[in-house]
């Protein structure tokens, strides 16, 4: 009995931790993903988003800022660790019903002073992905990039 508890304990160790880095990983990914609908919706409601001075609107900065930080103003601490402004990316798109399908916005649309039309839709993604190291005994360190993206439409 000793032997056989001997050949199963590590195995069974490692089935464990194998599931909790599963379960770790799959909680980072909807956590990016609710973070990066935040955005979508923050920045989708509204009026004043400038998608011609993308990324340097006040609007979208606030957005980002707010999905990150919880705050507009980038004043909290962010709420996934590892998490930056710098790695959010807010791209408009519109449906373009010749070809049925998304299209990126067309930012020649802009006009001077008057914002340009406005896209249908907002995509918020991680263009270079998240890492998130998974640690597994007697595995090497290795890591998982996460590369979560959300389409919202936009109401602004």
């Amino acid at each position: 009995m000793v032997v056989e508890a001997a050949i199963w304990i590590p195995i069974a160790t490692l089935l464990l931790v194998g599931m909790v880095q599963i379960g770790r990983v799959t909680y980072t990914y909807y956590t990016l993903r609710k973070t990066l609908y935040s955005i979508g919706q923050y920045i989708s409601s509204q009026q004043a988003a400038d998608f011609c001075n993308n990324p340097g609107d006040p609007a979208i900065t606030a957005g980002i800022n707010f999905g990150v930080t919880g705050t507009s103003d980038n004043t909290g601490i962010p709420l996934v660790t590892g998490l930056t402004a710098a790695m959010i990316s807010v791209t408009p798109e519109n449906y373009d019903s010749a070809s049925q399908s998304l299209s990126e916005w067309d930012p020649s649309s802009c006009v001077t002073g008057a914002g340009g039309a406005t896209p249908q839709f907002i995509v918020v993604s991680i263009p270079n992905g998240y890492s998130l190291q998974i640690r597994i005994p007697t595995v090497p360190i290795t890591s998982v990039l996460l590369k979560p993206v959300v389409k919202v439409p936009y109401g602004g």
